[in-house]
C-alpha cells in the first residue's frame, strides 16, 4: 500500500496529505484487485494505526456495495474468510478496537450478510456464534452486528427502493424460519451471563431485543422468563433505562387487543409492587424521562386496544380496559405536572389520547370530571415561564419549551372540547385571581394568564372571530376579562413578555373594541408610548409595528376621531433612517413598512373629503420624494462601494414605502376616488430616473419594479405614460436575473391593459426579445450550475411572456413584426417546446402553438402559415415526446404531454381532413409506424372527445418509446 498516502488519513495531517489519501481511496475502489491487499491487512492485523484499519474496511465496504456481483467464487469466499478470521483475532485482542472501527466493521458484516444469507451464506449468524460463543469482546461485537443489520433491514429513516423493500421482507421472513429462535435464545444466556458483571453489554443487548422486537414474534419475548429478567433489571440502577426501552417496545408491538390489555397490566402489577410508581421517591430525572415514555406507551396501548373492543361490539372487555386506563390515570398526571419538562412532554400522548375518549363518552363519572380538571391544572402550571428563561438571548432550552408549549396548546384545545364550561371557568378564575393584584405578582404568573385568555380564541372556535356575540355566558366571560385587561393597567407591567402577550391578546379580539368602544383610546396610547411603539427592546418595537397595522387594519371604521392625532404621534417613527453609520432608528426598515402601511390605512379609510386625504397623503409622501433626490445625487457621486450600497438600500426602502401606503387602497377606495393619483404620479416621477443610474443597479430597478407593479394596480391606464421610458432604461445591459424580473412586469401591463398597450408592446417587442437571446447565447462554464438555472429560468420567462401576449388576444403584436423576426419566433418556440428538457417550458410552448393555430391555421390565416404547421408544429408534437428526456412517469411532462394533445386537436380543427390526409399519407409513415398503428392514431384525433385523444396519447407514446 501507498504509505504515504497512508500517513494523510491522520485527521491531523495537512491538507496536501490529505488530498492524496482521498486520491488514494479514489484510486483503490476502481482497482480490480487492490481490495485484497486491504483484506490481507486487515485478517493479518499489518496496521496498528486506527484510520488505516477503517479505510481497510472502507475499501472492501465499497467492493460489496458496488462490485461484489463481479467477483469470482474465490473472491467472494476470500472475503467472508478475511472478516471470520478478523473476528477470530479480536477474541484475544487484549484491547478492543477503538469504538469507530467495531461500528464500521458490523457494517461490513450487515452488507455481507444481506448480499449472502439467502443464497453463499445462511449459517451466517450461528457461523458468527461460533467464532463469540460468550466472549465479551466477541458478544459486543455480535451485538454490534445484530444492530447493523436490524438498521439495513428496518430503519425507517434509509429510503428502499421496491427491489430492496422486497429482498428485505424475504431476509426477515427466511431468519423467522431458520435462525431467530436461536437468536433469543442467545440474547437470554448474554442477559442471564452478564447483567450482574458488564452492564454495558447487557444495554446493548437490551436495545437489540428492543429493535428485533417489532418484526419478530413476540411470544418468544413477552414470556415469563424474559419479562421477569427485564422487571428484574428495572430495579438495577445502570440497566433500568435499557430496560425501559425495550419494555416499551414490546408494548409498542401490534396484538390482539384482550392479549395487549393483559400484557400490560401484568406489567403494571410488578412495576407498581417494586415502587416504581411512586414517583415523588425518585430524583433521577433520565431514568424517570424513559419511564414516562414506557407509561405513556401503556397507555396508548390500553387505548388502542379499547377502540379495537368498542368497534368490534365487545363492551364487556371494553369496559375492562377502560377501567385500566382510568387505573392509570393518577400516574400519569404525577408525570405530566413533573417539573422536568421532557418527563412530562413525554406523557403528553396518553392524556391526549385519554381526553379523546372522554370526549367520546355521553356522560362523565364524578371521577372523570376530576381528572379533566386536574389535567387543566396541570396544563396551566405547566405552560408557566421559568426563573431561568433567557428572553434576551433565546437558545436552544427556549426552543424546546416553545416547542413544549405548542404541545401544552393542543391539550388545552383537546379540553375545551372535551368540557368547555369548565375550561373557560378554570380560565376566568385564575385570570381574575392574578389580574386583581398585579403589581404584587411575578412575570410569569401574569404572562400565563393573559396567555390563556388569549388561547381560549382558538380553543373555543368561532366563525370571525365573533366571540362576542351568540352564547351569552360564554360572550360576557370574555367580554369581563378584555375590559379587565385593558382597564387594569396591566399593559405597563415591566416585563416584555407580559407586554407582547398584552398586545397580542389585544388584537386577537378586536372585536370587542366595536363591543365597547370607549377603550379604543388608551389601547391606542399604549401602542404608541414607551409600552410599545418606543418600548426599550426592540424585539417589542418590532412586533408591536406589526400588531398596530393589524389593530388599525380591523378596527379601521372606529379610528376615526383619532386619524389626526394618531398620525402627528408617528411622524418620527416615518423618517427615513440617514445610511450614515451609527444611527439607531427605533424601528428597523421592515417595521416601518407597517407604520407606512397602517399611515396609508387610516389616511384612505377615514371619513375626510378627497381634498383633505390628498393633503394628508401628500404630508406623508413628501418628505419621502424629497429625500429620494438627495440621495440619488448623491449615490451618483459615491466613490466608496460601501457608502454606495448604503445609500442604494436607502433608496430602496424609501421607494418601499411608498409602495406599502398604497396597499390601502381597495375595489371600493381606489386612488381616483380618494383624490390621490396626483401624489401617486409625482412619485413615479421621482422614482424613474433612478433606473438610468449605472451603479447599484439590481437593489434600485428591483425597488422601483415593485413600485410600477403596485402603481399599475393603482392608478391602472394613468401609468401608461410611464411605462415606454422606464421599460427603456430596465432593458439597458441586463442580466438574466433582471430581465426574468421585468418580464412579469409586461405581462401584467399586457393582460390588464390589452390591446390599449397593443402599440407599445408592437415597438418594445423585438428590443425585449433581442435582450433576452443576448443574455441566453452568452458562453457559460460547462458546470456552471447557476448560469445553467438562470438561462433556464428566464426562457420559461420569455415563453411565458409570449403565452401572455398571444392569450391576451394580441397576436398582432408578433403578427406586424418583420417576417424574419416572426419566423424567428416561431422557431423559438418550437425549439423551446422539443430541445430542452424542461417540461414547464414544454408545456407552455404547446399552449402557444395551440393559440397560434386557433388564431392562424384556419384558411384566412398569415401566407405560409399552413405550411409551417406541417412542417414544423406537427412534427413538434411527435419529436418532444419521443425523446428520452420526455419522463411519462413525470406529473409536469405529463401536463406538458396533455397541451401538445390539445395542440394536435386544434389542427386538426383548423385544417380539418387535411390534416389526416398528411398524417395517414405522409408524416406518421415517415416515422416507420405501422399501418394499423396510424390508422387507430388518427380514429382517436377524431374523436370529438379530448380526453379520450389525450389518454390514447400518452399510450401511444408508451408504447413508441424502447
Amino acid at each position: 500500500m501507498d504509505e504515504q498516502a497512508l500517513l494523510g488519513l491522520n485527521p491531523n495531517a495537512d491538507a496536501d496529505f490529505r488530498q492524496r489519501a482521498l486520491a488514494y481511496f479514489e484510486q483503490l475502489k476502481i482497482s480490480q484487485d487492490a481490495w485484497q491487499v486491504c483484506a490481507e491487512a486487515l485478517a493479518q492485523r499489518i496496521y496498528s494505526d486506527d484510520h488505516i484499519k477503517f479505510f481497510c474496511f472502507q475499501v472492501i465496504e465499497h467492493q460489496i456495495k458496488f462490485k461484489y456481483s463481479e467477483f469470482t467464487e474465490v473472491q467472494q469466499q476470500l472475503i467472508r474468510e478475511t472478516l471470520v478470521t478478523w473476528l477470530q483475532a479480536q477474541m484475544l485482542n487484549p484491547q478492543p478496537e477503538k469504538t469507530f472501527i467495531r461500528n464500521k466493521a458490523a457494517q461490513v458484516f450487515a452488507l455481507l450478510f444481506v448480499t449472502e444469507y439467502l443464497t453463499k451464506w445462511p449459517k451466517f449468524f450461528f457461523d458468527i456464534l461460533s467464532v463469540v460463543d460468550l466472549n465479551p469482546q466477541g458478544v459486543d461485537l455480535y451485538l454490534r452486528i445484530l444492530m447493523a443489520v436490524d438498521a439495513e433491514l428496518v430503519d425507517r429513516d434509509v429510503v428502499h427502493t421496491s427491489e430492496e423493500a422486497r429482498r428485505n421482507t424475504l431476509l426477515k421472513d427466511t431468519m423467522r424460519e431458520q435462525c431467530i429462535p436461536s437468536l433469543v435464545e442467545s440474547w437470554y444466556q448474554i442477559l442471564q451471563n452478564y447483567q450482574y458483571t458488564n452492564a454495558e453489554l447487557t444495554c446493548q443487548c437490551l436495545e437489540v431485543v428492543g429493535a428485533y422486537v417489532s418484526w419478530i414474534d413476540l411470544s418468544l419475548i413477552a414470556n415469563e422468563r424474559f419479562i421477569n429478567m427485564l422487571l428484574g433489571h428495572m430495579s438495577v440502577e445502570v440497566l433500568r433505562e435499557e430496560a425501559c426501552d425495550c419494555l416499551f417496545e414490546i408494548v409498542n408491538k401490534g396484538m390482539d387487543p384482550i392479549d395487549k390489555t393483559k400484557l400490560v397490566e401484568s406489567l403494571c402489577q410488578v412495576l407498581q409492587s417494586a415502587g416504581l410508581f411512586s414517583i415523588d421517591q425518585e430524583d433521577d430525572v433520565d431514568f424517570l424521562a424513559r419511564f414516562s415514555k414506557l407509561v405513556n406507551g401503556m397507555g396508548q396501548a390500553l387505548i388502542t386496544s379499547w377502540t379495537k373492543l368498542v368497534k368490534s361490539g365487545d363492551m364487556k372487555s371494553a369496559q375492562d380496559t377502560l377501567q385500566a386506563i382510568e387505573a392509570k390515570v393518577a400516574l400519569m398526571l404525577q408525570l405530566l405536572i413533573h417539573e422536568d419538562d421532557d418527563i412530562s412532554s413525554n406523557i403528553i400522548g396518553f392524556c391526549y389520547d385519554y381526553l379523546h375518549i372522554l370526549k367520546q363518552l355521553s356522560l362523565l363519572s364524578d371521577q372523570q370530571k376530576a381528572n379533566v380538571e386536574a389535567i387543566m391544572l396541570a396544563v396551566m402550571k405547566k405552560l408557566t415561564y421559568d426563573e431561568e428563561y433567557n428572553f434576551e438571548h433565546e437558545g436552544e432550552d427556549e426552543a424546546m419549551f416553545v416547542e413544549y408549549r405548542k404541545q401544552l396548546k393542543l391539550l388545552l384545545d383537546r379540553l375545551a372540547q372535551v368540557s368547555p364550561e369548565l375550561l373557560l371557568a378554570s380560565v376566568r378564575r385564575v385570570f381574575n385571581t392574578t389580574l386583581q393584584n398585579w403589581q404584587a405578582t411575578r412575570f410569569m404568573e401574569i404572562e400565563v394568564a393573559i396567555r390563556l385568555l388569549y388561547m381560549l380564541a382558538e380553543a373555543l372556535p368561532v366563525s370571525h372571530g365573533a366571540h362576542f356575540s351568540g352564547d351569552i355566558s360564554k360572550a360576557s366571560a370574555l367580554q369581563d376579562m378584555m375590559r379587565t385587561l385593558v382597564t387594569s393597567g396591566v399593559s405597563a407591567y415591566q416585563h416584555t413578555s407580559v407586554t407582547l402577550e398584552f398586545f397580542e391578546t389585544v388584537v386577537r379580539y378586536e372585536k370587542f373594541f366595536t363591543v365597547e368602544p370607549q377603550h379604543i383610546p388608551n389601547v391606542l396610547m399604549a401602542f404608541l408610548d414607551h409600552r410599545g411603539l418606543r418600548h426599550s427592546s426592540p424585539k417589542v418595537r418590532s412586533r408591536t409595528a406589526y400588531l398596530f397595522s393589524r389593530f388599525v387594519k380591523s378596527l379601521n371604521k372606529q379610528m376615526n376621531p383619532f386619524i389626526e392625532d394618531v398620525l402627528n404621534r408617528i411622524q418620527d417613527l416615518l423618517e427615513l433612517s440617514p445610511p450614515e453609520n451609527g444611527y439607531q432608528a427605533l424601528l428597523s426598515s421592515d417595521d416601518q413598512l407597517f407604520i407606512y402601511e397602517t399611515a396609508g390605512v387610516l389616511i384612505v379609510n377615514s371619513e375626510y373629503s378627497a381634498e383633505r386625504k390628498q393633503v394628508l397623503m401628500r404630508n406623508l409622501l413628501t418628505p419621502l420624494m424629497e429625500k429620494f433626490k438627495v440621495l440619488l445625487e448623491k449615490l451618483m457621486m459615491a466613490q466608496d462601494e460601501d457608502r454606495q450600497m448604503a445609500l442604494a438600500d436607502c433608496l430602496n426602502h424609501a421607494v418601499g414605502f411608498a409602495s406599502r401606503t398604497s396597499k390601502a387602497f381597495s375595489n371600493k377606495q381606489t386612488v381616483k376616488q380618494c383624490g390621490c393619483s396626483e401624489v401617486y404620479l409625482d412619485c413615479l416621477q421621482t422614482f424613474l430616473p433612478a433606473l438610468s443610474c449605472p451603479l447599484q443597479k439590481e437593489v434600485i430597478r428591483s425597488g422601483v419594479r415593485t413600485f410600477l407593479h403596485r402603481m399599475i394596480i393603482c392608478l391602472e391606464e394613468e401609468v401608461l405614460p410611464f411605462i415606454p421610458s422606464a421599460s427603456e432604461h430596465m432593458l439597458k445591459d441586463c442580466e438574466a436575473k433582471d430581465l426574468q424580473e421585468f418580464i412579469p412586469l409586461i405581462n401584467q401591463i399586457t393582460a390588464k391593459f390589452k390591446t390599449q398597450v397593443s402599440p407599445f408592446l408592437q415597438q418594445m417587442f423585438m428590443p425585449l426579445l433581442h435582450a433576452i437571446f443576448e443574455v441566453l447565447l452568452r458562453p457559460a462554464e460547462e458546470n456552471d450550475q447557476s448560469a445553467a438555472l438562470e438561462k433556464q429560468m428566464l426562457r420559461r420567462s420569455y415563453f411565458a411572456f409570449l403565452q401572455t401576449v398571444t392569450g391576451s388576444g394580441m397576436s398582432e403584436v408578433i403578427a406586424n413584426q418583420d417576417a424574419e423576426n416572426v419566423e424567428r419566433v416561431l422557431f423559438t418556440i418550437i425549439q423551446g417546446a422539443v430541445d430542452y428538457p424542461d417540461p414547464i417550458a414544454q408545456k407552455t410552448c404547446f399552449i402557444i402553438l395551440s393559440k397560434l393555430v386557433e388564431l392562424w391555421g384556419g384558411k384566412d390565416g398569415p401566407a405560409g402559415f399552413a405550411d409551417f404547421v406541417y412542417k414544423h408544429i406537427v412534427p413538434a408534437c411527435f419529436l418532444a415526446p419521443l425523446k428520452q428526456t420526455f419522463d411519462l412517469a413525470d406529473a409536469q411532462t405529463v401536463l406538458a404531454l396533455s397541451e401538445c394533445a390539445v395542440t394536435l386537436k386544434t389542427i386538426h380543427l383548423k385544417r380539418g381532413p387535411e390534416c389526416i390526409h398528411y398524417l395517414q399519407q405522409e408524416y406518421l409513415p415517415s416515422l416507420q409506424v405501422a399501418p394499423e398503428i396510424i390508422q387507430e392514431f388518427c380514429q382517436a384525433l377524431q374523436q370529438p372527445d379530448a380526453k379520450v385523444f389525450k389518454n390514447y396519447l400518452k399510450v401511444f407514446f408508451q408504447r413508441a418509446k424502447p
